[in-house]
């Protein structure tokens, strides 16, 4: 009788040790941190994993969260470019509670905080925005882009605000989505067909400044053959007038005879050719040494 008396009394103390040891402790495991509030008073904030005592409630009370990165979608944001036109921008956030306690008594719900980080966002994307033309985002030309400079200025507008108001980190804000509303899909277009036109045009004068440039330093470099040429043939001309006088020359000494006979043989072989037709008389020079004589 005794021993069951026992047996019920440790099993009653063990009940009410399990009971206290749970009602005046808590956990916090790893990845999360926690605010302990007495009578609705924050009295510490827990960043480390660990068993913590706590009194019950409703003396105190105890919120935990999750102290992760967490992922966060931004809606459709329609917003208006410094060059007036329209788009539909998406962006993602990665965010964590860097204070538990202002987390606690800013927002103290995941889903009011992604509420206020979201409102931020959509501050800082029409904020950064009015001061990028739409060819910041799309346009032909890589030098136009400025996406990843856009995305720095809306962290940094985001960041500070976040972390100083609700005690949340902002570790990345990034683009996700750019649409465009039917009514400027035209325009982009035109304004992509202007930019490939002026890249085309650019092309074309360049080709034809190199064109200019290889013609005119080919006909720099005709003209010195040419020129060169022509010194050359009439050195040639010369020298062949030349040898040709002395060969005339050394037959007028050794046989001046048949060198006049040549000189009037050559005198008229020039001048007539094949389609010639002509009255002369035998007896006049040249013509007289077809006399024979």
């Amino acid at each position: 009788m005794k021993q069951n008396k026992l047996i019920k009394w440790g099993f009653a103390l063990i009940v009410v040790a399990i009971i206290g040891f749970f009602g005046f402790t808590f956990k916090v495991n790893e990845g999360q941190c926690a605010v302990v509030t007495r009578f609705g008073a924050a009295r510490a904030e827990i960043t480390r994993a660990g068993i913590y005592p706590r009194l019950p409630w409703p003396f105190e009370n105890v919120s935990v969260y999750d102290a992760r990165k967490q992922y966060m979608d931004s809606g459709y944001l329609e917003t208006l470019t410094h060059d007036k036109k329209n788009i539909i921008m998406q962006t993602y956030a990665i965010w964590s509670i860097s204070d538990p306690l202002k987390y606690y008594t800013s927002v103290g719900d995941p889903a009011l905080a992604e509420k206020y980080l979201g409102d931020l966002i959509t501050n800082a994307k029409n904020g950064t925005m009015g001061s990028y033309d739409l060819s910041a985002l799309v346009s032909m030309s890589a030098e136009d882009i400025k996406i990843r400079e856009i995305e720095a200025h809306m962290m940094d507008d985001v960041q500070a605000q976040a972390e100083a108001q609700y005690g949340i980190r902002l570790h990345d804000l990034h683009i996700k989505r750019l649409g465009l509303p039917s009514a400027n899909v035209r325009s982009v277009f035109a304004q992509m067909q202007a930019e490939r036109q002026k890249y085309i045009d650019q092309l074309l004068a360049e080709g034809e400044r190199d064109a200019k440039i290889i013609r005119s330093e080919a006909d720099a470099e005709v003209a010195r053959i040419i020129a060169e040429g022509r010194e050359q043939a009439a050195l040639i001309n010369a020298m062949t007038e030349q040898e040709v006088a002395e060969i005339y020359a050394e037959a007028h000494t050794q046989d001046p005879e048949l060198y006049k006979f040549l000189r009037k043989l050559a005198a008229a072989e020039a001048s007539v050719d094949e389609n010639t037709v002509m009255i002369v008389k035998t007896d006049t020079a040249p013509f007289d040494v077809l006399n024979g004589d």
